[in-house]
């Protein structure tokens, strides 16, 4: 039996950044994406969203890829979420993520930060903090 555990700290936003996940379609989205990475073998450890991108911090499974998984949750909860018709217009992710390592002596800190988006979003903006990874992990951005 193999052992894996490579943990993932994955950020996207709302098509165009439109900030239109809110109340009923946060925890709706939310408990749809953790009930269908379950089926589709997915370990979600944390997870949250606010009105326009969301935080995942999960385990990679031994024959998974990043891109595979993203692809699996992003096009799944998308077509969920027109399917259900929970908003007006059709609902998109960007095509573009982020996905970070998190070292074993971090994945408290990285809990911690994806729990309180809320609060940490109340004095950043998305995009200050899309820069700041940017910049903090070495990605260079297409303007530069």
């Amino acid at each position: 039996m193999s052992y894996v555990k490579i943990m993932i700290h994955l950020i996207w936003s709302k098509k165009n950044r439109e900030a239109v996940i809110r109340n009923e379609l946060k925890d709706a989205l939310l408990h749809h994406i953790k009930e269908n990475s379950i089926h589709k073998g997915i370990f979600i450890d944390t997870m949250n969203c606010v009105s326009d991108h969301i935080h995942l911090l999960i385990s990679l499974g031994s024959e998974q890829t990043i891109s595979k998984v993203v692809q699996l949750i992003k096009g799944e909860s998308s077509h969920w979420i027109n399917e259900q018709q929970m908003l007006k217009g059709k609902f998109e992710w960007q095509d573009d993520y982020f996905a970070a390592s998190v070292s074993e002596s971090m994945i408290n800190k990285v809990r911690g930060y994806i729990s309180n988006q809320e609060e940490h979003h109340r004095i950043k903006s998305f995009a200050e903090e899309y820069d700041e990874f940017m910049n903090k992990y070495g990605f260079k951005t297409i303007a530069e």
